[in-house]
């Protein structure tokens, strides 16, 4: 068994002295107190944890050394949120690879593979080696989008639910559907949604159609947007949105999101992944389609990893990629709209890579993204961010009478966190100590593995 670089003292109660966290993150009536410490806007504390949760934060020395250990100037974070995921889609890479690299690829691999393998049993067990993952990892929430074009839904919806089930209080899963958009003008779209209802989840397409699949901006896009408020409004659900992932300027749908949203009056929450394209639009429209995501209240989460790894990518020529495959993170900020970064997929035809661990993703976002001189308070796009989207107000920030489940750093700031993989943190759930060893991929092989015939 693996638990980090250093274990708490037993017992329920225990001061972690001598520590580092971002003061971005801390939500203390006297944070004020807190000295500077380290890089962008690190401050000293001791906190101290009582019957699993946080029970005070304290200026670095206050507190007895009898109490715990001194842990020499350590970044504690809280644990972080993954916002968009696709469990169902897991670590299908060894059997249903995308030879290509792009997202058509992608999208024809994964079509055959859900056709030929995705039962509910193959869901189930590749959803858990990922969850099992996660948790090792430190991840506390994860929202995981599944392919929901029948008849896949009553497949995959059932399995979410009892993993749910199975994992409350160790992780807490949200699901979304997602879809081509013009799916909610047919019976189908309207029992998907109802789906979703039953299984608390978030309703969610992509602005993209079965009608015209070569179209980046469908015609029918407003009136498929505007049933999907409509049915979202009826059953009292949020909506969660692939838009606009693409490297082709005339994708346009997210500004006619944010107009069908203030048309329709919508009430609930609403988030879009990706948003690539805005990155290729004017600086006039960008700013026009700012103001519009701000008027209906969108936030949007970014997955630079998975985005970075598609976009551009020649298939045909020996060329280099010319951009990020990111969207306006920056601007988008800066106009006052949430924003996160959140993994995406892992070890499937859209990324083959990734281990369902937000602090990697965090750390490539920052150098993706440029998310750093200042650091200011981009790490809250990894954890009070998602965590307010996701309506968690216990997660994602440290305050007393949050749980204690936290990630302990080896590091002492940003540039040491950054420049080195943490592999030997420790992961503290109520306050204890967990096993981060990482399952096995060979757990998967009879699922996954193209097995070599002298073997």
């Amino acid at each position: 068994m693996t638990h980090g670089f250093f274990t708490p003292p037993p017992g329920d109660s225990h001061v972690l002295r001598h520590v580092r966290a971002p003061r971005c993150l801390i939500e203390d009536p006297g944070a004020g107190r807190l000295r500077p410490a380290g890089d962008g806007d690190l401050v000293a504390l001791d906190l101290a944890i009582e019957a699993g949760r946080i029970a005070a934060i304290a200026p670095a020395g206050a507190t007895d050394a009898a109490r715990g250990p001194d842990l020499d100037a350590s970044l504690v974070l809280p644990g972080f949120l993954d916002l968009h995921t696709h469990l169902d889609k897991g670590h299908i890479w060894p059997r249903q690879p995308n030879a290509t690299g792009d997202g058509a690829g992608a999208s024809q691999a994964t079509a055959q593979d859900r056709t030929k393998n995705w039962h509910a049993e193959d869901v189930r067990r590749r959803m858990d080696f990922a969850l099992r993952t996660a948790y090792a990892k430190g991840v506390v929430a994860i929202r995981t989008h599944l392919d929901s074009q029948a008849p896949q839904a009553e497949i995959s919806f059932p399995v979410f639910r009892a993993m749910r089930e199975a994992w409350a209080g160790r992780i807490d899963l949200q699901v979304s559907s997602i879809a081509p958009v013009d799916v909610f003008l047919t019976e189908e779209g309207v029992r998907l949604a109802d789906i979703v209802a039953e299984s608390g989840g978030n309703l969610g397409c992509v602005t993209r159609s079965m009608r015209h699949p070569a179209e980046p901006t469908p015609p029918e896009i407003d009136e498929s947007i505007t049933r999907l408020f409509q049915l979202a409004t009826e059953r009292g659900l949020n909506v969660d949105l692939h838009v606009d992932e693409s490297t082709d300027p005339r994708a346009r749908s997210l500004i006619r999101v944010a107009r069908a949203a203030v048309a329709v009056g919508f009430k609930g929450r609403i988030l879009c992944g990706h948003c690539t394209s805005l990155a290729l639009q004017t600086d006039a429209f960008i700013a026009e389609t700012l103001a519009a995501c701000r008027d209906a209240g969108i936030a949007i989460v970014s997955l630079p990893t998975v985005n970075m790894y598609l976009q551009d990518r020649s298939v045909d020529a020996v060329r280099t990629p010319r951009w990020r495959g990111v969207t306006v993170l920056h601007e988008l900020k800066a106009a006052g709209i949430p924003v996160a970064v959140a993994g995406d997929n892992c070890r499937d035809p859209f990324y083959a890579y990734g281990d369902h661990d937000m602090l990697d993703t965090y750390t490539q976002a920052v150098k993706i993204l440029h998310l750093d001189h200042p650091f200011g308070d981009w790490i809250r796009a990894a954890s009070a961010t998602p965590a307010a989207i996701m309506g968690l107000s216990q997660r994602g920030v440290l305050k007393v009478g949050a749980p204690a489940d936290l990630m302990v750093l080896r590091a002492r700031s940003y540039s040491e966190m950054l420049a080195r993989h943490q592999f030997d943190r420790t992961v503290l759930r109520g306050g204890r100590a967990i096993d981060t060893t990482l399952p096995d991929y060979r757990e998967l092989d009879d699922l996954v593995m193209r097995r070599l015939a002298d073997r």
